[in-house]
C-alpha cells in the first residue's frame, strides 16, 4: 500500500477514537449543551456510560425546584423525569412541606462529568435534597442553595433530622422503579430503628449506606425496557441490610466525607457512546 492511503487510513482511525474526547477527567462532555436526538435510550452504567433522548426536568415550583440550574445537569432518562415528579406530588400529597430541592441529574448526552460525581452518567441518577424549605426559594438561593446536614458524628442530627424527611426517604425507597438509594449510614441506621420489626421491610434494602449523603440521598433507577444497552447493577444482598452489614459502617469515618478528589474515568466508555458525542 502506498504510504499515503495508510497515512490517510490511521489518521481517520485516530479522528474517529478521538470524537469521543472522554479522556479520563476530560471536561468534555460537560461542555455538551444539548441532548442527542432520537429515541431515550440509557448506554452502559452509572459510571461509564451515556444518554441519548434525554428530557430535561423542568422545574414546577410548588412541587420541586432545580438546583444550580447553570450547571446544565438536569437531564435523565424520561423514567427519571417521571420519578421526580410522582415523588414530589406524592410528599405534597402527604403534607411533606416545601417544595422537594432537587440537585444533580445527568449531563445532556451523560457521559462524565468535569467534577463533583463519578456516576450520574447513564440518565438513571438524580439527588434530592433532604432539606424541606418552608417557601420556594429565590433565585438567587437556587444558583447557591445552602446544604443542610441530617447527621452528627455517627447518629442523625435530632435538630434537622424530623419523620418529613424520614417519610420522603421511605416513600422514594418504596417506588418499584427505584434499584437503590445511597444514604449516610446513620441515616440508614435511624430508618432501621424505625420501621416496625413485624411490617414489610424490605423496602430498607434498597437503603445502601455510603460515606458522606448526609445533605441529601442518591436515587437510582433500574434499567428501564427501552434501553437494552443500559448495564444492570449487581444484584444487593438479601435481607434489609439492618444487621453485620450495617455495623461494619460504625467504625469508618463516614461523615464528614472523605476529601473529594478531581474525579478519574477508570472504565471507559461503551462504543456506542462514540456516536453521541459531537464530532469537530
Amino acid at each position: 500500500m502506498h504510504p499515503l492511503p495508510r497515512l490517510l487510513i490511521l489518521s481517520a482511525l485516530l479522528l474517529g477514537t478521538g470524537a469521543m474526547a472522554a479522556e479520563p477527567g476530560s471536561p468534555e462532555w460537560s461542555r455538551v449543551g444539548d441532548p442527542a436526538h432520537g429515541p431515550a435510550s440509557v448506554i452502559g452504567s452509572p459510571a461509564a456510560g451515556c444518554l441519548k433522548g434525554a428530557v430535561a426536568l423542568a422545574e414546577d415550583e410548588h412541587a420541586f425546584q432545580v438546583l444550580r440550574p447553570s450547571r446544565n445537569r438536569n437531564w435523565g432518562h424520561p423514567a427519571t423525569i417521571r420519578f421526580v415528579g410522582d415523588l414530589a406530588r406524592a410528599a405534597k400529597g402527604e403534607g411533606i412541606a416545601g417544595p422537594l430541592l432537587i440537585g444533580d441529574l445527568a449531563q445532556p448526552r451523560g457521559g462524565p462529568m468535569s467534577f463533583g460525581h463519578g456516576s450520574h452518567q447513564n440518565g438513571l441518577d438524580v439527588d434530592i435534597w433532604f432539606r424541606l424549605p418552608a417557601r420556594p426559594l429565590s433565585r438567587a438561593e437556587i444558583e447557591t442553595p445552602r446544604p443542610v446536614s441530617m447527621v452528627h458524628g455517627t447518629e442523625i442530627d435530632g435538630s434537622t433530622w424530623t419523620p418529613a424527611q424520614a417519610r420522603l426517604l421511605e416513600l422514594a425507597a418504596r417506588a418499584p422503579q427505584v434499584d437503590r438509594i445511597f444514604v449516610n449510614p446513620a441515616i440508614k441506621k435511624a430508618m432501621c430503628r424505625a420501621a416496625p420489626a413485624d411490617g414489610d421491610r424490605d423496602w430498607l434494602r434498597k437503603l445502601r449506606p455510603w460515606w458522606g449523603h448526609d445533605e441529601h440521598f442518591h436515587v437510582r433507577l433500574t434499567c428501564p425496557a427501552d434501553s437494552p444497552g443500559c448495564e444492570r447493577q449487581k444484584p444487593m444482598p438479601e435481607g434489609d441490610g439492618c444487621g453485620a452489614e450495617l455495623e461494619s459502617w460504625s467504625v469508618k469515618p463516614t461523615w464528614p466525607a472523605p476529601p473529594s478528589r478531581p474525579h478519574r474515568q477508570s472504565r471507559p466508555l461503551p462504543e456506542a457512546c462514540a456516536g453521541l458525542f459531537p464530532k469537530g
